[in-house]
């Protein structure tokens, strides 16, 4: 019998089958013929191949593996990720963004750590995953071309202002006094503000050909609702727009390259420090005798996310203000340099979006019934405040 004639079989007896009978069938197959190992790979590669052909992105399966099956399955796709790619032809891997690139680099990691298994325990978890990977649905495509030659701004390492805002960032989710925590993480939204601004007059005074990129963003449960919104505001303030995907538990961001990197920094920081404060204020509400509730960190987390919202939208608008009055050349030269950059950057960023999402819905936050934990994330909001700071030298 051959090999790929083994694989078939199991297929056509598992992967299109959601029975354990049918599941154990298909195992048993491929765990008595050995030689079928190689064939199983390659079918494999095939499928993680098939999930770049409909937008998906190496870190958006893993994700998505890591929420629907267990650690032994996202090792395997890691392998065959990086497998995958080590067999791609050199020209369409040239193609494709620093993005992907960074992300192949995380996988890496993951796929760096095997466990020993028999043979049958193997091909069941490699049938689970493929039944994943098979039925994948078709997403927004993200990537570009990455074309070189004149006016096209080439991808560089991390700044040094970048590397300073993570820092910054990383003190303020580990401190243990709420002061210090709103001065680091004050000290970061104003880096990320002047980033942006800087990043976007670079880009007009060198006649850049830039546009604007997308970027998916996991939102995982518990209270993935109220976290939506959260990664929605943080967007809205570094001149990005986002759409939530419920069902498959991820935000897709648009918006220029180094808005991208900040809304991913802050909205992670945002979210350990929103965590945080909950876990603080629930401990409290425990003390005066109430029982921890869902619908306590629902309405905390939502409120959060609500005042969150407005201090940073203010502190965004405060930093455009402050950047036509101070930089060199007098407050009308800037207005009429930065005025125009920002606002045909958001009209980019706007099509593209529309591009990407022609028909999008909003959707209600469900759940938020609890007085208590609505004030109480409301102030924490107030706590963790991103207000403006005097610039820096």
């Amino acid at each position: 019998m051959s090999t790929t004639s083994t694989v078939d079989r199991a297929f056509e007896a598992a992967l299109y089958a959601d029975t354990d009978a049918a599941l154990d069938t298909g195992a048993s197959l491929l765990a008595a013929d050995p030689e079928a190992d190689e064939e199983l790979a390659r079918r494999g590669r095939e499928f993680v191949a098939g999930a770049w052909r409909r937008g998906w992105q190496p870190a958006d399966v893993v994700r998505f593996a890591r929420r629907e099956l267990e650690d032994e399955h996202v090792r395997l796709l890691a392998r065959l990720i990086v497998e995958e790619e080590e067999r791609t032809p050199p020209g369409p891997r040239q193609s494709r963004s620093p993005r992907w690139a960074a992300q192949l680099d995380e996988v890496r990691d993951v796929a760096a750590h095997r466990t020993r298994t028999d043979r049958f325990s193997h091909a069941t978890t490699a049938l689970e995953l493929y039944r994943l990977l098979l039925r994948l649905p078709t997403l927004e495509p993200l990537d570009r071309p990455q074309e070189t030659g004149a006016g096209t701004r080439h991808h560089h390492p991390e700044s040094r202002m970048l590397t300073r805002i993570r820092a910054l960032l990383a003190k303020a989710e580990a401190t243990g006094f709420p002061e210090e925590a709103e001065a680091l993480s004050a000290k970061a939204q104003e880096l990320m503000a002047r980033h942006s601004i800087d990043e976007a007059l670079l880009a007009a005074r060198t006649h850049a050909e830039e546009a604007p990129g997308a970027c998916r963003i996991g939102v995982d449960a518990p209270y993935e609702t109220a976290k939506a919104v959260l990664l929605d505001a943080v967007a809205r303030a570094n001149r990005c727009e986002a759409v939530w995907n419920e069902a498959l538990g991820f935000s897709t961001v648009v918006g220029f390259e180094a808005d991208l990197e900040v809304v991913e920094l802050l909205h992670t920081s945002l979210l350990v420090q929103a965590t945080t404060a909950m876990t603080k204020a629930e401990a409290a509400q425990r003390k005066g005798g109430r029982r921890r509730t869902k619908t306590f960190r629902q309405s905390f987390l939502a409120a959060y996310a609500h005042r969150m919202g407005d201090r940073l939208a203010a502190a965004a608008e405060a930093q455009v203000a402050e950047a036509r009055a101070t930089e060199s050349g007098g407050p009308g030269a800037v207005e009429r340099d930065l005025l125009p950059v920002l606002a045909a950057r958001d009209v980019a960023v706007h099509d593209r979006f529309a591009h990407l999402f022609p028909n999008t819905v909003t959707t209600r936050v469900r759940g938020v019934s609890d007085a208590a934990g609505w004030q109480e994330g409301a102030e924490a909001a107030d706590r963790a405040r991103m207000g403006v700071r005097p610039r820096l030298p």
